[in-house]
């Protein structure tokens, strides 16, 4: 139950002013998703980071949405989710200005762990704000409007993240958050109604959040990823690495053994994998957002170090992928739900999968029309048939009430494959040191990485084909919740509101 809130209108100031706050978060968030890995290479060789480092500053912004993601959609349900929101706006904000001016390493890896923490508080705000405040005949509108205009910010991300690395310097994809961030504030503080949930806020007294889950999730993803990422420097038979493999796997059993304790008042009901649909679908979304994490971590690295391009036509190369997306993800989702997700999400991956096979050709002096787009097209053709799909499949696996938690849970599972592709796959290539500064070291990788991410995409084929299934109808009260419009970027499946 949600407290009473403004019925807002898609056709008044406030309701426009709202749909601006959201979409405008939403796009600081989708900004730097697409445009950080273009920057790499330029703030590599400005910080002399090595490969660790690299992998560093995507995964320690990953790490903290992954874990903290649905703590924050739960902080916003009890304290008010316009509060929590301009909180995360706040937070990332900051952070943002924190990675802009980082004078090492070392200091732009910690600034990405916070403005991972202000993007797990934002995300979910961004949806649920809408969700809560539109009057229900507007709320559809509102939120495909949501979809449409952030998914369009996506397109433009990399157009003016590259124009900003090449024209100023890749400080500026981080700088860029600030004025976005203040009219998000000006907007959502002048038009934005709070809401909360009321059973939240009146449990509050006797039912503490789920910190320690929290805490031993984010203990346990990141004991695995630090063994992976520091593997190549230390060996595998390294103290340090195994004791976090340790750490990390007996975090990960403690976490599962804390869920099951606290039952339905847990982060993660452990009932909800009762459902084998619920738990096959996470486990092909770790898999597909894995090959996904490792084509975009490599592929702009490679583009501009070895086939010699600019930070923009780096970004250009993959909007394509994004078009398709946008275009076409509404017609896959309608597909899935005439026919079943079965043969979409089989489909889907083989198809990017070939693609993934086609860039492997790519070498120096690659044409962008003969080398890379037929690729890329391919790529982004198959994610397209599996976004809306997938996430309507896992909203119709569980009983209606768990629909938020259910989201979140598939939204962390994306951003954990990512995570651990980024971690893994420069250990699996050969891939350490400044390797990815060396044209030779480098053309191998990316070739293998492309082939590793090309094995996990079909991996994820063969389980679709297998054990997805149609949702069969639930009982009442147990419906679908489709809560997200099947054209939502699969970088920003956020938790779907009570």
């Amino acid at each position: 139950m949600t407290t009473s809130a403004p019925a807002l209108r898609t056709g008044t100031a406030a309701g426009r002013g709202t749909l601006l706050a959201a979409i405008l978060a939403s796009g600081m968030v989708f900004l730097d998703s697409t445009v950080v890995n273009v920057a790499l290479p330029r703030l590599g060789a400005e910080l002399g980071a090595n490969v660790a480092d690299l992998q560093w500053t995507i995964n320690g912004y990953l790490l903290m949405l992954a874990a903290f993601v649905l703590l924050g959609g739960a902080l916003g349900d009890r304290f008010g989710r316009r509060r929590i929101f301009l909180l995360g706006v706040a937070w990332f904000a900051a952070a943002s200005v924190l990675c802009g001016l980082s004078q090492g390493t070392g200091w732009l890896i910690a600034a990405r762990f916070l403005q991972g923490a202000g993007g797990a508080l934002l995300t979910p705000g961004s949806l649920s704000v809408l969700q809560a405040s539109f009057h229900p005949d507007d709320r559809g509108k509102a939120i495909g409007t949501w979809s449409g205009l952030s998914g369009v910010s996506t397109a433009l991300g990399p157009l003016l993240g590259g124009w900003l690395i090449d024209a100023l310097s890749w400080r500026w994809i981080f700088f860029i958050n600030l004025p976005l961030a203040v009219a998000v504030v000006l907007a959502a503080l002048r038009w934005v109604p709070e809401s909360r949930d009321v059973n939240a806020s009146r449990a509050g007294a006797g039912r503490r959040f789920d910190v320690a889950g929290t805490l031993l999730g984010a203990l346990g993803l990141g004991g695995v990823t630090y063994a992976l990422i520091d593997a190549p420097a230390r060996g595998l038979r390294s103290p340090t690495v195994l004791a976090a493999v340790l750490v990390g796997v007996l975090a990960a059993a403690v976490f599962v053994l804390v869920e099951r304790r606290r039952g339905d008042s847990a982060m993660l009901p452990t009932g909800l994998f009762t459902s084998r649909l619920f738990s096959v679908l996470n486990v092909f979304t770790v898999v597909v957002y894995a090959a996904l994490g490792g084509f975009t971590f490599f592929l702009a690295v490679y583009l501009q170090n070895v086939v010699g391009w600019s930070a923009l036509l780096t970004g250009l190369a993959t909007v394509p992928m994004t078009l398709l997306l946008l275009v076409g993800s509404a017609r896959a989702g309608a597909l899935a739900a005439r026919i079943g997700p079965r043969l979409p999400l089989t489909v889907g991956p083989v198809v990017a999968a070939a693609g993934l096979l086609l860039l492997r050709r790519v070498g120096p002096g690659a044409s962008y029309w003969v080398d890379v787009l037929p690729g890329v097209v391919l790529f982004g053709a198959g994610l397209t048939l599996v976004v809306a799909p997938l996430t309507a499949s896992v909203l119709a696996a569980v009983a209606d009430r768990f629909a938020g938690v259910a989201s979140g849970f598939n939204n962390a599972a994306s951003r954990a494959g990512g995570l651990l592709a980024v971690a893994a796959l420069p250990l699996l290539v050969g891939l350490s040191g400044t390797g990815y500064a060396q044209k030779a070291a480098l053309t191998g990788a990316f070739r293998g990485a492309m082939l590793w991410c090309a094995v996990l995409l079909l991996a994820g084929a063969a389980l679709a084909g297998l054990l997805i299934h149609r949702p069969e109808r639930k009982a009442p009260g147990a419906q679908p919740c489709p809560s997200l419009p099947a054209s939502t970027p699969p970088d920003q499946q956020g938790r779907a509101p009570s």
